[in-house]
């Protein structure tokens, strides 16, 4: 009985020291100052030739900021506290797999911005980036291969909302960790 209660002891030792060294999951780190409260998210802007893929990916970044709970989200640069603006410079795609007939049977959905957030009580800018890439793949389901993005996110939405929703999720994660 004496050495199960050891074994516990140093496990929850370990439980407790791993607590205190500032280990955390990514995802869940917040290096934003305690005055942000209200976070602006004007529309971002689309230099790509890929249309509405601005206004999929401002929806999306607002939301995902929205799901970090403590914080008002307005769609403006002005009247807020800290402002998170981002350009789309490209989307493009890139084959990644073929079938035995040689043809594209996988993309890779390549999308990049320019992006920043800015602490406007302290003038500041917290995080930026300006080649923020992010990937998606795509399976190619139909024998009319798209050679451009507009083409792919006609024929598929849901790869569209992928690349949305992962876009987000990764500029949100860096604001909030500040990397």
């Amino acid at each position: 009985m004496n050495r199960r209660a050891a074994g516990l002891a140093v496990v929850v030792a370990a439980v407790v020291s791993l607590a205190g060294c500032g280990y955390a999951l990514a995802g869940r780190g917040n290096a934003l100052p305690a005055d942000i409260q209200v976070i602006g998210v004007p529309a971002i802007v689309n230099q790509s030739s890929t249309p509405d893929i601005d206004r999929v990916l401002t929806d999306e970044v607002r939301r995902e900021f929205q799901g970090k709970g403590k914080y008002r989200i307005l769609p403006q640069a002005t009247g807020v506290d800290a402002v998170f603006t981002a350009t789309i410079t490209s989307v493009a795609l890139r084959p990644v797999a073929f079938n035995s007939s040689n043809q594209v049977s996988q993309f890779a959905i390549v999308t990049t911005a320019n992006v920043q957030f800015k602490d406007l009580h302290g003038d500041r800018i917290i995080w930026q980036n300006p080649a923020v890439s992010v990937t998606d793949d795509y399976n190619v389901t139909t024998s009319a291969v798209p050679n451009d993005p507009t083409a792919l996110f006609t024929q598929d939405s849901a790869a569209f909302q992928r690349m949305a929703e992962k876009f987000a999720r990764e500029v949100v994660t860096s604001v909030f960790e500040a990397f």
